[in-house]
This record gives C-alpha cells, structure tokens and sequence, in this order.
C-alpha cells in the first residue's frame, strides 16, 4: 500500500495520507513521501493534505514508543519537523482538508498548514502528555498565536477533544462544512487561490512565516528534550498504555 497518495485535480496537488489501519499517522518514510509531494508541488497553485479511511492524522507513530530506541525516536521526531517545515516552505498555499480526527501530531499539522477547512465530524487535540510525549513542534509555541496562549496551554495540558465547530470557534480552522462537501470546498479554495498572482502569494506566505520562524529554536530545544528522555517510565508507560487501550499509570514525579 502506497502511504501517500498524490493527485493533480485542477490547479492543485492534493496529497492524501493512506495509512487507514493507524489513523493515517506518520513514520519517517510517510513524511519523506509527503515532503517530496510538497517540493513538487511548486507547479501547482496549490497543495492540499488530506486522510483517507475517515480519519485525517493521528500524528507520529507511536508503534515503537513502547520499546524505544534513540536512534528510532530521534529519527522520528527530526523527520515530523522536516514535515512541518516543507509544509512552512512550500511556495504554494497549503490547504488542510480534515475529514476526520487530528490528533497529536496531526493536530500541529493542521497548526502547519496556511489555511484549514473541516469536515463537520472532523475533531482535534492534542495527546502528548496522556501519550508520554510534549508537542514542541506547534502546540506549545505557534499555536498560541492562532487561537491564544491560555487556549493553547489547554490543547497541550488537558489533552482534550474538541469538535470541529470548537476549533472553529478558536481559530484553529478557518471553515467546517458538511462532511460530503468538505473535498469540493477545498477544491472551491484552490480554485480561488488559482485566481490570484502565485509570485505576490508566496512573498504573502513567506512573510506570514514570522511566528514560524521565531519559533524555531523553541522547535529545536524540544526536540532534544525529548531525545533525552527517550526511554523513560513515562514515555513507555504513556506509549504502552495507547497501544493496550487503556488509562495510562504514570509513575509519581517524586518518584
């Protein structure tokens, strides 16, 4: 099965992610598949990302959390940030189409993308801490300037679900319609933006880029926070926990 599934409709590439059986979450190959996409994309007028299987993205895969290897988790944390930013350094407006839930990292994906229409049954949240991780690629810095610090501090903290009209109501989308005409609006999107001049949309684009960029090093220091706490009884009760389906028993912090 392919993982990624890219199409030219229109004036735009629409790259669907194709991982149905783990909620379309994504492993380095998946993200280098995607990265690829977007660098071709610069033909186009513009990208859209997509799920297939009714779910949008259910973030990295936490598949190999539970028996983690530095190497493995540095390589998967390092391969979502070079995702992130090939959607940031895409020329191309990029368009979140959520059919689904965007969960974890799924969600700092929808965070990403310049613009994000959602279906009516699509929800969203973050799950670091309930997972025995942190969202330092989005969550913790560049979503507080989406939708405010205090409401992104609930995202990351409370590991909550919201629906799509929550998200709308904050800011973290710009639209929700009706499931069946979720693709046809983001085609509409796509359309409208083919209208327009794509040299004077992406100076836009990179210019809107500041919080992005002066969240980089936030990015970074993140990052290797969580290298180094690869391995630790959180991360192996939190991944474990996800995998068996129940409620995780963190270890007391004193502990």
């Amino acid at each position: 099965m392919d993982s990624v599934l890219v199409e030219t409709k229109g004036p735009a590439v629409w790259i669907r992610l194709n991982r149905p059986e783990r909620r379309n979450a994504f492993d380095p190959e998946m993200s280098a598949e995607i990265v690829r996409a977007l660098e071709n994309a610069s033909s186009a007028r513009a990208a859209v990302i997509t799920g297939s299987g009714g779910s949008f993205c259910a973030g990295g895969s936490l598949q190999k959390l539970s028996t983690p290897k530095v190497a493995d988790m540095r390589l998967l944390y390092r391969s979502s940030l070079q995702l992130f930013d090939a959607i940031r350094g895409c020329p191309r407006p990029v368009i979140a189409a959520v059919n689904g839930a965007a969960a974890g990292g799924g969600n700092e994906l929808v965070v990403a993308c310049d613009l994000a229409v959602a279906a009516r049954s699509a929800t969203f949240g973050q799950t670091g801490p309930r997972v025995g991780s942190a969202p330092v690629t989005g969550a913790t810095n560049v979503m507080g300037i989406q939708v405010g610090e205090k409401r992104a501090k609930e995202l990351s903290l409370l590991c909550r679900r919201y629906s799509a009209d929550q998200a709308l109501a904050m800011g973290l989308v710009n639209a929700v319609v009706e499931d069946g005409q979720l693709e046809a609006t983001a085609s509409a999107w796509c359309d409208e933006l083919a209208q327009l001049s794509p040299r004077y949309l992406e100076i836009t684009k990179v210019s809107s880029n500041i919080w992005w960029n002066a969240a980089r090093d936030s990015f970074t220091n993140g990052l290797e926070a969580l290298i180094q706490a690869v391995g630790s009884p959180d991360m192996i009760e939190g991944a474990t926990a996800f995998l068996e389906k129940r409620r995780p028993r963190f270890p007391d912090p004193d502990g």
